[in-house]
């Protein structure tokens, strides 16, 4: 009898550690978010498109009562296109911004992504969405008590260069001391973004930074006393992240930027945007 009763024991054991096994290994193997795939038939089934971006000019931002900025414009042309409605989440860090997307809190990342092969393997991409690239932003020979702009990027060395925390060029600079052969100083700053940085600059905090050529000619709108003129990368082309699991929402966006693009509206939007270097 008492070995029956073990026998019951171990077989419950048996049963209930087989069971938490699979149970693992299901948690394992689901997906991080534990969430259902979500590509366009969800989307259109709920009716909203939601993308993260930044809060800045380049993203979305609030100026008196109107809401504006180039992804925001972007964004409400391809709403009126599909019939979505947009909805637009704020995010400064673009890790935070993939981290949202693995996550299942939006749909896609509408900010100038720059592709690299390594980025290319996790993500799906837009066609190209603009051009752009790293500028040097320092103060101009008038706002600097006479002395010139950088112009050599050979010059750079032993600088220190401030740039927003996951930015890409925090790469490029890498690269670009081993291309001078000396040692260029880079800052990631964990609090401001690439147009407060060029503020910074503007004021005297800090003599350089580093951000895209987009924002830099955004600020420069604002800041007189800053120039954007040194490049520090070669041209990139930029695009929207989608999840690796959203084909066909990624066949559609580039089917609706397409289309904004033939019709004029494209156009429109970058040139209130970027008309000085269009």
């Amino acid at each position: 009898m008492k070995s029956r009763k073990l026998i019951r024991v171990y077989a419950g054991l048996l049963t209930i550690t087989v069971a938490t096994m699979l149970m693992l290994w299901r948690l394992k193997n689901r997906p991080k978010t534990g969430m259902l795939p979500r590509d366009y038939p969800e989307i259109r089934e709920e009716g909203v498109l939601r993308l993260v971006t930044e809060y800045n000019q380049s993203g979305y931002y609030v100026t008196g009562d109107t809401i504006a900025g180039f992804q925001y414009e972007l964004s409400q042309a391809i709403s009126q296109l599909s019939g979505l409605e947009v909805q637009m989440l704020l995010e400064m860090s673009l890790a935070e911004s993939f981290d949202m997307l693995e996550e299942g809190k939006c749909d896609i990342i509408a900010r100038n992504i720059p592709i690299t092969s390594e980025i290319k393997e996790q993500y799906r991409f837009t066609e190209p969405i603009v051009l752009d690239k790293q500028v040097l932003i320092q103060r101009t020979e008038k706002a600097n008590n006479g002395l010139k702009p950088i112009r050599n990027q050979l010059d750079l060395a032993g600088k220190t260069l401030y740039i927003p925390k996951d930015s890409p060029a925090q790469l490029r600079l890498q690269n670009l001391g081993h291309e001078i052969g000396d040692t260029i100083y880079v800052i990631e700053d964990e609090l401001y973004s690439g147009e407060q940085l060029a503020i910074l600059v503007a004021k005297g905090d800090i003599d350089y930074a580093v951000c895209d050529q987009q924002t830099a000619v955004l600020s420069q709108k604002q800041l007189p006393e800053i120039d954007i003129q040194t490049d520090i990368s070669f041209t990139q082309l930029q695009s929207w992240a989608v999840r690796k699991d959203s084909p066909i929402l990624l066949d559609s966006l580039n089917n609706w930027l397409n289309r904004i693009r033939k019709n004029g509206t494209f156009d429109k939007i970058y040139r209130k945007y970027y008309r000085q270097h269009h």
